[in-house]
């Protein structure tokens, strides 16, 4: 097969299955807003699809949808450079997860850790949907041919299997018609933690609220949860090295360094020796001045959602002028009669 050059394109999307998070901000809204302006063709997506695996309440569906909209334009994302939509407003997605089902292996798919995870012992009673989860997530990726996927550490099998079968694909019709994407994870909180403990990460699933910082928190609650986050009795190291049995410290640091767009080791060599009654202080001040403009933002946005309503629509409108063509292709290259790629 020839080479093929693509159009470098990055896509990434949040499922809206509860409130947004300090978590969804660092470890990914605030690299898509950086991602944005640095000369490739960025598209989000709000993957209400997804959410559907497990049951979701209609109105809440909706709600967290329009919400999680709502986060990417209060944290920077501007629907004029990039393209933001929800996933069920284009057809596409699906009828592209179809010809990957039939390409992915059910191999594959045992293999995946999130599967086992979320399914648990309980296997045979989990839909269907949440089996072929990544099959879809290679369609959303691979149906506007994007070559760069910002994601967290956890979502990092998917983006692999998603490479498996662009190849799959291309090996099978003999032609090199999908990028392999590249996976982008940098920065130094890709994943936060919990507050209460710091080998779970933060999630907006966790029953104790005080375990996370969701962006809708005002400035009083975003200190509070700070300052009654779970350390240890020791003072902060100079380095980075450490923290490396330290999780809870580690968590607030990389929290610091992530907010502050510093490094770790410029975040230790500033604060090493103080105890966290001094440092708790300095990231709840921190952690206010960044985040309450955006909970402001939000909450702006959600007072009249005709707003976010005509983005949605708008952006599913540049979606589908992408994703149309490469699905036509596809269905021609599988040799579906009547396709008009």
């Amino acid at each position: 097969m020839s080479e093929v050059s693509f159009t470098p394109r990055v896509f990434s999307g949040i499922q809206p299955s509860g409130r947004l998070t300090l978590g969804n901000y660092l470890g990914a809204m605030k690299r898509f807003v950086e991602m944005q302006d640095e000369g490739r063709e960025t598209i989000y997506c709000m993957v209400d699809l997804h959410a559907i695996t497990v049951w979701q309440d209609p109105a809440d569906l909706r709600r967290a949808t329009r919400e999680l909209c709502a986060g990417y334009l209060a944290a920077g994302l501007n629907p004029e450079k990039s393209i933001l939509f929800n996933q069920s407003q284009v057809p596409e997605h699906t009828q592209l997860a179809w010809i990957f089902n039939c390409v992915a292996r059910m191999g594959w798919m045992q293999r995946m850790t999130q599967w086992k995870d979320k399914a648990g012992k309980n296997q045979q009673n989990a839909s269907l949907g949440l089996f072929a989860y990544p099959a879809l997530m290679a369609a959303d990726i691979l149906l506007y041919h994007a070559t760069h996927i910002p994601v967290g550490e956890d979502q990092k099998q998917h983006v692999e299997l998603t490479r498996d079968i662009a190849i799959k694909f291309n090996n099978d019709f003999g032609q090199e018609f999908f990028p392999i994407p590249e996976p982008v994870i940098e920065g130094a909180a890709t994943r936060v933690m919990s507050l209460r403990d710091g080998s779970k990460k933060m999630s907006k699933s966790d029953p104790s609220d005080m375990s996370r910082i969701n962006l809708t928190d005002d400035a009083d609650t975003i200190a509070k949860k700070i300052r009654k986050a779970k350390t240890d009795p020791e003072p902060l190291p100079s380095e980075a090295k450490g923290l490396e049995e330290r999780a809870e410290a580690r968590n607030l640091v990389n929290i610091y360094a992530a907010l502050s767009e510093q490094s770790v080791d410029q975040v230790m060599a500033d604060v090493g020796g103080k105890a966290f009654s001094e440092f708790k202080p300095m990231l709840a001040d921190l952690a206010v001045d960044r985040l309450a403009p955006i909970s402001q933002e939000m909450a702006r946005l959600m007072g009249d959602v005709s707003e976010i309503d005509r983005i949605l629509g708008r952006g599913a409108e540049r979606a589908r002028e992408i994703a149309s063509p490469i699905l036509q292709k596809t269905y021609d290259i599988v040799g579906m009669v009547g396709a008009k790629g």
